[in-house]
């Protein structure tokens, strides 16, 4: 994938720590779902640190991953202090029940997160995390896995309506009688398996609750609310809500989502659940749509258009705190604003946009 000036510079001034860069120096890792957003910016950040990271990528499509990773792949065999990326088409849980080489760490980043297959498949929704994330437990006891992460979601806190902040033990309601939820029950029930195995056989299994994350690097499939605001500003189209725009939680830049997971990672307890989140961005999607036509297009308008059995989850008012991932020593670089800005001049540049 062709970078961006917006994406370079993320690059170019990503770091962290140096006990951290010295940690992760020439370690193996594995990330699923590295063709996603974020484990795509995960193999991209830590590759131009030219830390000689080797990267196993267990993929569904390897001509994707090829695609994507086309300049990572090329530098890590042209220049000094890249390490070799090993793409694997497979499916994730039998890759990991498989594996005999050796990894440090693992990433697990592999989630469905289209709301409509959520709800249309619930049953493999609910399993995938499941069974996936008990090959990788079981594959770390075998092996002495330095670390695992699994990135898990805001979902898992279920419906929640009120704006005080939400801490690793608040929880709220989740419909068990609907198909939407097989989503955050997953998620939920993989994140005790990490509990689980640390518990019993010690192993560094963490959890990273993600909220709503976005950057430079978007793919030209990608559907999210974040981007569907920046296209309609970008084009000169009014953005157009399907809900009442009530639901609420905060945001993330990908740069910084990454930093966090490498916090949790290589500082994170067994066994533990973290917050991910930038302190300062909670905001209603009706906010966001209106930060982005402030920054990106003040010419358009907002208008509600609602659309029933649309996947979209319920209402809910998620106001992660991320003092625990803080008291790990992680900063965030980015505003809510910066982060719209750098997203649009991201899309505007890419060679995709623009597109019908």
């Amino acid at each position: 994938m062709k970078r961006s000036k917006v994406l370079q510079e993320d690059l170019d001034s990503f770091t962290l720590p140096e006990d951290m860069l010295s940690e992760l120096m020439g370690k193996r890792i594995v990330v699923t779902g590295a063709t996603g957003l974020i484990g795509g910016a995960i193999v991209r950040t830590l590759q131009a640190l030219r830390l000689g990271i080797d990267w196993v990528l267990p993929v569904r499509s390897e001509a994707k991953a090829k695609k994507i990773f086309g300049q990572e792949i090329s530098e890590s065999r042209e220049k000094e202090g890249y390490g070799e990326i090993e793409i694997e088409e497979c499916d994730v849980t039998e890759f990991f029940e498989n594996l005999k080489e050796p990894v440090d760490y693992i990433i697990h980043c592999a989630s469905p997160t289209s709301g409509k297959e959520m709800t249309k498949h619930p049953s493999e929704t609910f399993l995938l995390p499941i069974e996936s994330e008990k090959a990788i437990l079981e594959y770390g006891r075998r092996e002495n896995v330095k670390g695992v992460v699994y990135l898990s979601s805001i979902e898992v806190y279920g419906e929640i309506h009120h704006r005080e902040k939400i801490y690793e033990d608040s929880i709220g309601f989740i419909d068990r009688s609907s198909p939407r939820s097989s989503y955050a029950l997953g998620k939920l029930s993989a994140e005790y398996l990490n509990y689980g195995y640390a518990e019993e056989y010690g192993i560094r299994a963490m959890n990273a609750r993600l909220t709503q994350t976005f950057g430079a690097g978007i793919s030209e499939t990608e559907n999210r609310v974040f981007a569907q605001f920046a296209k309609s500003a970008l084009r000169g189209e009014d953005i157009i809500l399907k809900t009442e725009g009530k639901s609420a939680k905060p945001y993330i830049y990908l740069t910084d989502c990454v930093s966090a997971i490498i916090y949790i990672l290589l500082r994170g307890k067994g066994g533990e659940s973290y917050n991910v989140s930038t302190p300062g961005t909670f905001l209603t999607i009706r906010e966001l749509a209106e930060i982005y036509r402030k920054v990106v297009n003040p010419e358009i308008y907002i208008k509600i258009e609602k659309e029933e059995n649309s996947g979209y989850a319920p209402d809910t008012t998620v106001n992660l705190d991320p003092t625990k991932l803080i008291s790990l020593g992680w900063k965030w670089k980015y505003g809510i604003e910066e982060m719209v800005k750098r997203l649009a001049s991201d899309m505007k540049e890419a060679s995709w946009f623009g597109k019908s």
